[in-house]
């Protein structure tokens, strides 16, 4: 059975007066679990952050935009919305530093906590996608749901 955490533990879990070295964060994204999860590393990340969504669900989008400012995932920003689809961009300096400096760049953790955020509070079934923009290194992650296709069916 999955422990349910609330937005208030996340705020305990994550004080805002805690912070870690990029050096360690970006070790342990970009070099430690590419070496454990090889050809895999973008679709399991992609499930883990579901599974992280599942254990920190958030009720809004604000508390999206709080969550993944103390992750250390970068600023998250609605750029579209359309009646079955948000798209979001993603950024930060250590984002435009990672994009510059890599070439198989996964934003798929990212991707799939707020796939499964979503999920949870449509009720419906919900995908994302990453997708970047190169030449200005800015990421996007595109959320898409189909209420037709209920949780509950």
């Amino acid at each position: 059975m999955t422990e349910t955490k609330t937005s208030e533990t996340t705020t305990q879990l994550l004080p805002d007066s805690d912070s870690i070295p990029l050096f360690g964060y970006e070790l342990l994204r970009e070099v430690l679990l590419p070496n454990l999860l090889g050809k895999e590393t973008a679709s399991i990340l992609y499930w883990a952050g579901k599974d992280l969504a599942r254990k920190f669900p958030l009720q809004s989008f604000e508390e999206m935009v709080d969550f993944f400012i103390k992750a250390g995932w970068g600023s998250l920003s609605l750029k579209d919305e359309s009646k079955h689809e948000m798209t979001f961009e993603l950024g930060s300096s250590i984002i435009s530093e990672r994009l510059k400096r890599k070439k198989d760049v996964t934003f798929n953790l990212e991707a799939g906590f707020l796939a499964q955020q979503f999920e949870l509070q449509k009720d419906a079934v919900t995908e994302a996608y990453e997708h970047y923009k190169k030449r200005t290194n800015t990421v996007f992650i595109t959320v898409k749901w189909d209420k037709k296709d209920r949780l509950d069916d």
